[in-house]
């Protein structure tokens, strides 16, 4: 090649790469293209009012539709009765009154139906939106457990000599049918040898639901304390009950909460260590409130027993727990319950209310599954 053309080829293969470079630039700077698959489809509830809701389906129960909002940064929940049309991307189970159970995604349809669709090649399915009872509901198991254990311990050796101990323990299995519970609790304390408080009690119940609020129950109570001479306290009580409140009947901070009475005839009796024993026939009424708050972090409670004799009207017995359990880590809680107990007719020389204050450390559990 001719030395003279050296130059100029030289600048042409600059200029070439120069140009090369700049687009490649351009090209970096302009946004890469989306794919489709990688764009979220959101499901669409449109209400009778003509609103428009975009999230994604969670659950439908008790009437309550519930959608997740990624824009609301929350769950955004809606009555059932108010949806006018529904679009769901993802496969769900839908629950019908009937009893069938389609799954499937569902594509729009006319005012008061929608079209489910189950699987990619599947067949559609026209269905009246108020034939919905539950859209994907969590399944519990058979049987659900809950209950907690507690104990107190205290002791001072020296100048005073002091030893308290509690103990406090539930459990509650329920299954659709029925519904078991056991109650305990012990106290013992001394003061320098000199037993100042020993008594325990002890109560069984089940109850057989007839519908899903009302109940027949059987129970059995017993109960002793050694300063207040009684041997055994015996209480056979059997009758009706109602479930005023079930857990998920309501929402916000009483969507956990717990309501329910009982009343029936019942078989009292006392042994006593010195006096003459005494028996009757009366009646036993009874409330029982679980409060759960916070997702379980803070639990009130409240358990009474009222066994007014049905051959005296003025002679009657009463205990009651009121209480607060607070969730430390995980199944670990801490706890403070007052137990009140009145007997309108005590032993001679003995006071007829008796007051428990208990600060407790234990563990509590609970089957039920969420979401």
């Amino acid at each position: 090649m001719n030395r003279p053309m050296m130059p100029f080829v030289l600048i042409a293969v600059l200029s070439l790469m120069r140009l090369m470079m700049t687009n490649a630039a351009f090209a970096a700077d302009e946004p890469s293209p989306v794919s489709p698959a990688a764009i979220p489809v959101l499901d669409v509830v449109t209400l009778k009012d003509g609103s428009v809701i975009y999230g994604e389906v969670i659950e439908m129960t008790g009437g309550l539709l519930l959608i997740k909002n990624s824009m609301a940064g929350d769950i955004i929940k809606v009555k059932w009765a108010e949806v006018s049309k529904l679009t769901v991307s993802h496969p769900i189970p839908f629950h019908l009154k009937e009893g069938t159970v389609l799954v499937g995604t569902v594509e729009e349809s006319e005012p008061g139906k929608m079209n489910v669709k189950a699987g990619p090649a599947g067949s559609t399915i026209t269905v009246p939106m108020d034939s919905v009872t539950q859209v994907n509901p969590v399944v519990q198991p058979a049987v659900i457990y809950t209950g907690s254990l507690n104990a107190g311990y205290s002791q001072s050796v020296g100048n005073s000599n002091l030893l308290n101990i509690s103990g406090l323990a539930d459990l509650v299995a329920r299954s659709e049918l029925l519904r078991l519970t056991l109650l305990g609790r012990y106290v013992y304390g001394d003061t320098n040898g000199s037993v100042q408080a020993r008594n325990a009690r002890g109560t069984i119940k089940l109850d057989f639901f007839v519908t899903k609020r009302f109940f027949w129950y059987a129970s059995a109570f017993f109960e002793n304390d050694q300063l207040q001479d009684l041997k055994l306290r015996t209480a056979l009580s059997a009758g009706a009950g109602y479930q005023w409140i079930e857990r998920g009947d309501l929402t916000g901070i009483f969507k956990d909460m717990i309501l329910y009475t009982e009343g029936g005839p019942s078989y009292f009796n006392e042994d006593f260590r010195n006096l003459p024993d005494s028996s009757s026939f009366r009646a036993r009424l009874s409330m029982k409130c679980d409060w759960p708050l916070f997702d379980g972090r803070i639990t009130l409670y409240h358990y009474g027993e009222f066994f007014p004799s049905l051959q005296d009207l003025s002679d009657f017995y009463f205990t009651m727990d009121n209480g607060v359990r607070l969730k430390i880590l995980g199944g670990l809680t801490s706890g403070f319950q007052v137990t009140t107990r009145y007997n309108n007719r005590p032993p001679a020389d003995k006071l007829s209310t008796d007051n428990l204050y208990l600060f407790t450390l234990g563990y509590a559990f609970d089957t039920t599954r969420k979401r």
